[in-house]
């Protein structure tokens, strides 16, 4: 066996995000998996949490179990910011419940966009771990050199040593106030405690004026000088647009772009026949039941009678790209009949 719970944390330490799933319909946090959570204690901010298969409840009940998933994640995470919590049901299947469907929309595309950031987020994230190991190097340079400094030079070592490592918060306590340094920045002093029973305090090496000069001054100086780099490459980021490429190429088309507004409608014919299913006298009744105007329907009606399937905006979106071949944000007849066909096949799996 192995120490299931050192390698979360040798994981969570090395990572740019950590995604907790949770079931709507069935909501709990088992023991063991509160001990993986506090496993990732240190990483709260790389932790987003997603409540999936949200389609399976009623709203009033969905409300009641984010309510009930906050006050649970409060107990575990003992920490002032807020997990964020992703609402949706994140796969390509029929919602089963269909009430909430823009807000799973808007929910899947905060989540992707996240993950589509994390280039910029992680690299400010790393700027940060560079500022914290700074100040915890300056912090530890003056430990280890007070616990020198107090150690005597011939008889009473290991008394002393002993003394030394009972009365450590004390010491952290004096260090903190004689260089004004945040409590913050000091180590975990259980754990430094046990890790001095082992080593030598006379061997310790002596306080370096000149070095903590330089640290010193990459805190102050250098690590400033990096920050408007990457405020810069955040302005030249593209704004708007959703998320883009992989599994969402085509998906925020026509009236599933989140924000489509009605086209105007323009008389045509579309002279290629296309080839449909033997259903497209059914799809031809549909389709002059929503009142086409011109032969053609707008995105906004065509919209009503897809989302009736249940199936998620994102397979949809992918439909209406498939069959709106001339790009004119409406469907004529054998467009029409086409997006049915295809929504029936993704139906039938």
């Amino acid at each position: 066996g192995y120490d299931f719970p050192a390698v979360l944390q040798w994981f969570a330490e090395r990572v740019d995000l950590i995604i907790l799933l949770f079931d709507a319909h069935k909501l709990e946090i088992s023991d063991e998996f509160s001990e993986v959570i506090r496993a990732l204690k240190g990483n709260e901010d790389k932790i987003r949490v997603v409540l999936n298969k949200a389609d399976m409840v009623e709203t009033q009940q969905l409300m009641r179990v984010y309510g009930a998933l906050m006050w649970s994640l409060g107990k575990v995470f003992n920490t002032p910011e807020v997990l964020r919590v992703f609402i949706g049901s994140f796969w390509s299947q029929p919602l089963l419940i269909a009430d909430n469907r823009r807000l799973f929309d808007l929910e899947e595309q905060d989540l992707f966009q996240d993950i589509q950031n994390l280039p910029r987020n992680a690299a400010l994230r790393k700027l940060n771990d560079l500022v914290k190991r700074a100040r915890l190097v300056r912090v530890h340079a003056h430990i280890i050199s007070r616990l020198k400094k107090e150690m005597p030079s011939v008889f009473g070592k290991d008394n002393k040593k002993k003394q030394l490592i009972a009365k450590l918060p004390l010491l952290f306590a004096r260090i903190q106030l004689e260089h004004h340094i945040p409590p913050g920045d000091f180590p975990d002093c259980a754990r430094m405690q046990e890790l001095l029973l082992v080593h030598d305090f006379a061997r310790f090496p002596g306080l370096k004026p000149r070095m903590l000069e330089a640290l010193d001054e990459l805190l102050t100086t250098d690590i400033a000088a990096l920050m408007p780099l990457l405020r810069q490459e955040e302005l030249e980021a593209p704004e708007g647009g959703g998320v883009q490429g992989g599994a969402f190429d085509g998906t925020r088309r026509g009236p599933f772009s989140g924000g489509a507004e009605e086209e105007e409608e323009e008389e045509g014919e579309e002279e290629e026949e296309w080839v449909v299913t033997k259903d497209k006298a059914k799809y031809d009744e549909i389709f002059y039941g929503l009142a086409p105007l011109g032969g053609k329907l707008s995105g906004r009606r065509a919209r009503g009678w897809m989302v009736s399937s249940n199936l998620p905006s994102s397979v949809l979106g992918r439909i209406w790209q498939l069959s709106d071949v001339d790009r004119d944000g409406m469907l004529d007849a054998e467009e029409f009949a086409l997006a049915g066909h295809l929504i029936g096949a993704k139906l039938e799996g």
